[in-house]
């Protein structure tokens, strides 16, 4: 059975249209002009415990709108939200009982009060069990690191070590679903490696679904199964992560080690299904449409230009892939 389920959810704005100056601020005053934006186009999804989903797309894709009408902090315009069992905006309370959050730069963690104490009074505030809380506690400091930093106030950390308490703070409570939104941005790679295996590990130890929404696809790679693709409010895409690289990951970057270079392969070469992407006496990077060529295509294009020595191959990742679909260049309404 699904632990959340999305039915024909749609949410609208209207925006003020007024002009510049004292003067529009007057004529807005006495004759108010609005326009509607759609920021979530009637979607409908549905997410089984335990899952990892990536909910991804550009800034204004309609996202943090989605995000927040899970969690309750916004109202749908029309359709439907179950989270649990749990109609999120009518029952915040109880909702919120069984959800965790980390939501872009807002904390959960009191500025001026040591980290442990924040603790305490996420403890309090869920009422969480004292077995349950010192053993989360511990297994958390021991995961995320945090031995020397549980005494610190809270505003005297570092981004990253202030990111890995607001992971141990959401996750206290044994949450059933967790919401992320950019939790590694701004982060060093070895604090996100170990964000992103905690998260993984947690979800496998205790079923905990997580729908991540971030701009570094390298935290979709690593952490989710599952994609679901927004665009201008509208889902374009909800599957199997590998499967949309199967369907959209046209291209592979294929890099090869040479000697004996005699041409610059980039003036030599017109082919409009490949692009040399970077060119060295040593080392030549090539995209290609594998529709259009094969490696073995490739390789014997190069040889008419050089020795080769060696071959590195490397498929299109989702980084690449999204950006040729918010260019345009894959999928075309």
């Amino acid at each position: 059975m699904a632990i959340i389920e999305v039915k024909n959810l749609v949410k609208k704005y209207k925006i003020s249209e007024k002009e510049h100056g004292i003067i529009g601020y007057i004529k807005h005053l006495f004759h108010p002009k609005y326009k509607e934006h759609i920021a979530v186009n009637n979607i409908s999804f549905s997410i089984e415990e335990g899952e990892l989903v990536g909910y991804i797309g550009e800034n204004g894709a309609g996202k943090s709108t989605t995000i927040k009408m899970l969690t309750g902090l916004l109202t749908p315009t029309s359709g439907n939200v179950v989270v649990n069992g749990i109609i999120p905006n009518e029952e915040r309370i109880k909702n919120n009982k069984q959800i965790g959050a980390v939501l872009g730069q807002k904390t959960q963690l009191w500025w001026d009060l040591p980290v442990i104490e924040s603790f305490e009074l996420i403890k309090k505030m869920y009422e969480i069990p004292n077995e349950q809380y010192e053993k989360n506690l511990k297994k958390f400091t021991e995961i995320l690191d945090l031995e020397d930093l549980l005494d610190k106030q809270v505003k005297n950390l570092s981004l990253g070590q202030k990111m890995r308490c607001e992971i141990a703070a959401t996750f206290l409570h044994n949450p059933k679903v967790v919401y992320l939104d950019e939790p590694t941005i701004g982060l060093d790679i070895l604090v996100k490696e170990n964000i992103r295996k905690f998260i993984k590990d947690i979800n496998k130890e205790r079923k905990t679904t997580v729908i991540l929404t971030t701009h570094d696809l390298k935290d979709i790679e690593e952490v989710c199964d599952r994609i679901i693709l927004i665009d201008k409010g509208t889902i374009i895409y909800d599957g199997d992560k590998e499967n949309f690289k199967n369907i959209y990951g046209k291209h592979t970057m294929i890099e090869f080690i040479v000697k004996n270079k005699n041409v610059n392969i980039t003036l030599e070469t017109s082919e409009e299904e490949f692009e040399v992407i970077d060119e060295s006496d040593k080392n030549i990077k090539i995209k290609f449409n594998h529709d259009k060529f094969t490696v073995m295509d490739i390789v014997k294009l190069i040889s008419n230009y050089c020795e080769i020595l060696d071959i590195h191959i490397q498929e299109e990742g989702l980084e690449e892939i999204l950006k040729e679909i918010y260019r345009g260049e894959i999928i075309d309404d």
